[in-house]
């Protein structure tokens, strides 16, 4: 794939109005950039720092070719962007990351389907489409697993454990009996993630993988770097580079995996899935690396060169949840910390207000224990 780059003064059109979208507009900015956010909601945090904002529903298809024809190329912060939604603008102009990229990551099942055609490993899993899929499902793969929806679910929602084949079904109603894909559960040793970018010309670059703290099933802190025998580090950028070679991608994309415990002298990485956007363990990036996740985005969607992923300094990211955003005073009087606000008028139980990171010196990170 390539094109003639999106100059300084072109306008990216960014379907959804949160944070992730605030972010890349004002990193967008920086470069001289114009943002056109697309969003149904009223006063979403990204239309306040954006040159342009279009309040309209995901299905107006006149609203969306008039937005489509107004800027140079689309991208999207929230990779739900109903699949008609996504045609509409593809027809009218350019779409980054594309289509292929979208559906994949949309449905959990076409995701792992993915992931096993490119012999990635994944935790075993099964597709769920009736009380009958389940049981056999649950027979085969064994208990504890977790029922997921096959699409909308995060941070949590559209999933229920099942502990027991006798809670099977008490899972099923939980989520709706909506298709569904189970997933057995990994022992895993931690979480970590890559977040990888990928031009218009086909090369890729990788962030250091960091590793991801959950409380609540909701990301509560990110250590970058992850402390990682450098072959694993380098084979977790790999798979990352290879996932997003494969779709033909454009942008950045977070992939999820497990590190599992070391078996004799080895140890095994598993895919647990992929973000087609900047996401949210990628935001130390924003003062630890000359290029944050967001410009590298923006740098990828507009066709200019990636910029190097390197980091200057260590870091932990720690979300500010719910009314944890009172504390930014307090943590404006750290040392070596960046406080981040959304712009969120109201802070409710488990919604993300922002962010702070913490800086040390490479190599100088204190240990870090789940809370």
């Amino acid at each position: 794939m390539s094109g003639k780059p999106i100059a300084p003064g072109g306008t990216v059109g960014i379907l959804g109005g949160g944070q992730l979208g605030r972010m890349l507009a004002s990193a967008a900015a920086e470069m001289g950039l114009h943002v056109h956010i697309y969003c149904p909601d009223e006063n979403p945090p990204a239309a306040e720092v954006a040159a342009h904002y279009t309040r309209a529903e995901y299905e107006d298809e006149a609203a969306l070719i008039r937005f489509a024809e107004s800027v140079d190329a689309v991208t999207y912060e929230f990779e739900n962007v109903p699949a008609e939604t996504a045609r509409i603008l593809s027809e009218h102009g350019i779409v980054r990351p594309g289509p292929i990229a979208l559906a994949t990551a949309q449905d959990r099942i076409v995701e792992k389907n993915f992931m096993k055609a490119q012999g990635i490993l994944t935790a075993p899993y099964a597709d769920i489409t009736d009380e009958t899929s389940l049981k056999d499902a649950v027979e085969s793969i064994g208990c504890p697993s977790v029922l997921k929806t096959r699409r909308f679910g995060y941070d949590g929602k559209g999933q229920a454990k099942i502990a027991s084949p006798e809670e099977a079904l008490a899972a099923y109603d939980e989520i709706g009996r909506q298709p569904a894909i189970l997933e057995g559960f990994v022992k895993f040793e931690r979480e970590i993630s890559v977040i990888v970018a990928r031009g218009i010309d086909g090369q890729t670059a990788a962030y250091d993988p960091v590793e991801n703290i959950h409380k609540n099933h909701i990301l509560d802190r990110t250590l970058a770097p992850a402390e990682l025998p450098k072959a694993v580090a380098d084979e977790a950028c790999a798979i990352a580079a290879r996932i997003a070679s494969e779709l033909d991608y454009v942008g950045v994309m977070g992939v999820e995996m497990f590190l599992l415990p070391e078996a004799g002298s080895k140890r095994r990485l598993l895919v647990n899935e992929i973000a087609p956007r900047v996401h949210n363990s990628g935001h130390w990036t924003m003062d630890a690396c000359a290029v944050s996740q967001f410009e590298q985005h923006m740098r990828a969607v507009c066709g200019w060169p990636l910029g190097h992923p390197r980091r200057h300094s260590d870091a932990v990211m720690t979300n500010l949840i719910g009314d944890e955003v009172n504390e930014w005073e307090r943590l404006a009087t750290e040392p070596d910390t960046s406080v981040h606000l959304y712009g969120k008028a109201e802070a409710r139980p488990g919604r993300k207000m922002g962010h702070a990171t913490r800086l040390y010196t490479l190599g100088k990170r204190p240990p870090v224990t789940p809370s």
